[in-house]
């Protein structure tokens, strides 16, 4: 009996405390924020894997504070394997016009393929939050002794450049031979979210080899348009690279201004834009249509819808531009996704009251050596009436936002 009072009494205590709640879950979302993300690359060193960051917004100066790195089993885990802080950091920082730049070293010990860091400065829940620097730990960045960087020798911090912009590759041992094989550009467009796998056809398995030249890893390179693996040596390391024309992730050309409107728009007014005698002004025309011959709504749309464009090719170019990418597309239509949840190989998109709707866009992992971070949206029947709904208001001149 008094068992059995002693747990009475401690579920009246627990009814009266509340229902419990569990931990919410990590929230990626500010992963896909260009002003808020922090960038990261890494550079295998012999023993030691060093790290480079890029902070926007000049934030790290701002916080005078310990960085932190944590190691996680995955991104979702509850509690790190381990944590540590970076001796020096604050002084480390390279301010470089309105970002800072640091770079630290861990022993690739303590370091396994699959595994997650995360970094930030700040106290522990900080660094174990969704909007610090996070890296899944693969063979390719744990092994790539080489990173791309600018005309300054300033780490790139991305995987795509312009045709004939200046860059290099920093390699940890010098004196290496730089082997760059050259594979067509895609413009495959991603299939709406609904399509089937009829719909989608068959994807090519293999990329035909244009050409290919050897370079000193040492010497600056100015390379034409293409899709890029850069391998040092006949065996080592690779990385890839995509290699666009124009201005890129910017729009400049009147082929680029109308390639993206695959999505709100027809085959035939596409086609008319590309027939007509000055197409730039053509697709002015296209988007004052579409605002009732309102030039400031048009100016509007413009901005969002090509603002997107510009964001979506920032964060997602990888094997080809990256509006063309699957969550380039959302990304483009609906905007920044309110909430990220990551676990595993799938990211969870989610979108609240969204047309009086919930949604939940699925992504499965799908590297390969050109994107290792690329993901495949798995497509379902129901998203169809959300995303008739969303490139409805697109058509209506309405922009399309998130319930964010």
């Amino acid at each position: 009996m008094r068992n059995l009072a002693s747990l009475l009494l401690l579920f009246l205590v627990l009814l009266a405390a509340g229902p419990l709640q569990a931990a919410p879950r990590r929230d990626f979302a500010n992963q896909y924020q260009p002003r808020r993300t922090v960038e990261v690359d890494t550079r295998r060193e012999g023993d030691s894997l060093r790290v480079y960051l890029r902070f926007p917004n000049r934030i790290a100066q701002r916080r005078r504070v310990p960085l932190r790195v944590m190691g996680w089993i995955d991104f979702d885990a509850r509690r790190p394997l381990w944590q540590d802080t970076v001796r020096g950091a604050a002084r480390r920082l390279r301010p470089d016009g309105d970002v800072d730049r640091l770079s630290f070293a861990l022993p690739i010990s303590r370091l396994v393929s699959g595994h997650a860091l995360s970094v930030a400065f700040g106290d522990a829940e900080d660094a174990m939050g969704g909007d610090a620097a996070w890296l899944r730990l693969t063979p390719e960045n744990l092994n790539r002794s080489f990173i791309f960087i600018d005309s300054l020798s300033r780490p790139l911090m991305r995987r795509y450049v312009r045709a004939r912009e200046v860059f290099g590759v920093d390699a940890y041992a010098p004196g290496q031979t730089l082997n760059a094989y050259r594979y067509p550009l895609s413009s495959l467009a991603a299939a709406p979210p609904m399509a089937t796998s009829n719909t989608l056809g068959q994807q090519p398995r293999t990329l035909g080899l244009q050409d290919s030249a050897r370079f000193n890893a040492d010497q600056l390179l100015r390379l034409p348009a293409g899709l890029y693996l850069l391998r040092l040596g006949n065996r080592g390391p690779s990385q890839g690279l995509l290699v666009e024309e124009n201005r890129f992730p910017q729009l400049t050309s009147a082929d680029e201004l109308i390639a993206p409107l695959i999505y709100v728009s027809t085959s035939e007014e596409r086609q008319k834009l590309f027939d007509a005698p000055d197409p730039k002004k053509a697709v002015d025309y296209f988007w004052l249509g579409v605002a009732s011959d309102d030039q400031d709504k048009a100016r509007q749309l413009i901005r969002q819808f090509y603002g997107r464009v510009v964001v979506a090719n920032t964060i997602f170019s990888a094997h080809k531009a990256g509006w063309l990418t699957d969550r380039g597309m959302l990304y483009q239509i609906l905007g920044a996704p309110e909430t990220v949840y990551r676990s595993g190989n799938e990211e969870r998109w989610v979108y609240r009251g969204y047309q009086s709707l919930n949604t939940i866009f699925v992504f499965r992992a799908k590297p390969s050596i050109f994107a290792p971070d690329n993901y495949e949206l798995v497509r379902r029947p129901e998203h169809e009436f959300l995303w008739y709904a969303a490139v409805e208001l697109w058509r209506k001149g309405l922009i399309a936002q998130p319930g964010r």
